[in-house]
């Protein structure tokens, strides 16, 4: 991945490296806000992670059923998110995967949204946002410099995670390409983001939720939407999906794309224009 002239700046949160990049703006002014972004993505992991033992995500473990918590308005927006998620995906994608794998059947919970609170209608809430939680911190980042009035930017979470603003003067977008760098496969993005899944790194670590089982069809998947938070869920569920119901899927949410290899060969599936190839 390359990019016009711009200010880079890194930091580890979330047990991975996040890397904001800033262009067409002064150095300093560039660095302040991306220290604000960063000092956000501290402040969400400590409501997002599960690993925290006074986080929300920790707090939602301990219920019973009938039980509700009261959540922070981040940890609520980012469930919500992760609900219309797993809706949208015929459950392929879901933040309780993980406790199906010690639990007889994916437990049951329910949004309050009067009351900015989840309830535990079945079994035990153990969310593992691992899946989403990146990319809802970098569609929270990407308001802050919006707000700092830093619209061309573009942010990285762990190399997997992509979120395009506006592109850079001079430029149509972003260059970004579907895995290595060098890949034949590169698009110039803007306001959008790309996100990967995979088992390379992990190995077969993904959990089908409807069985509680590793079963994925792919090696390997790149998906596009208009925010991180539903690339990144897209992407998992890209894994699992049947092509058939990942193009149901698909077909039913417009802006969102998917990038299939088998045998080197790419092939994109969606209704959503496809960014400027580089």
């Amino acid at each position: 991945m390359s990019d016009p002239a711009s200010h880079i700046f890194n930091h580890h949160a979330m047990a991975t490296q996040f890397q904001i990049r800033i262009a067409d703006e002064e150095k300093t002014y560039a660095a302040q806000t991306a220290q604000a972004a960063f000092a956000l993505t501290d402040e969400l992991e400590s409501h997002l992670s599960r690993f925290r033992a006074n986080s929300d995500i920790a707090g939602l473990a301990q219920l019973a059923p009938g039980e509700t918590l009261r959540v922070s308005e981040p940890v609520f927006a980012c469930l919500e998110i992760a609900k219309k998620m797993e809706l949208a995906t015929h459950g392929a994608f879901s933040v309780t995967a993980a406790a199906r794998q010690t639990q007889s059947a994916p437990p049951q919970w329910s949004l309050l949204p009067g009351q900015f609170s989840i309830r535990c209608d079945a079994g035990k809430l153990e969310f593992d946002l691992g899946a989403i939680g990146k990319g809802f911190a970098l569609d929270r980042m990407a308001e802050i410099l919006r707000e700092w009035d830093c619209p061309a930017f573009l942010l990285v979470a762990g190399g997997s995670s992509i979120l395009a603003g506006d592109a850079a003067a001079g430029t149509a977008g972003w260059l970004c390409g579907l895995g290595e760098a060098g890949s034949a496969q590169q698009f110039r993005l803007k306001n959008c983001s790309l996100s990967g899944s995979g088992l390379a790194v992990k190995g077969p670590h993904i959990i089908d939720p409807r069985t509680g089982r590793p079963e994925v069809r792919r090696n390997r998947t790149w998906a596009l939407a208009k925010s991180a938070a539903e690339s990144d869920a897209l992407s998992t569920a890209a894994m699992i999906l049947t092509e058939s119901e990942l193009v149901e899927a698909l077909n039913a949410n417009e802006g969102w794309l998917v990038f299939l290899n088998a045998e080197n060969q790419w092939r994109q599936l969606g209704q959503g224009p496809l960014p400027p190839r580089a």
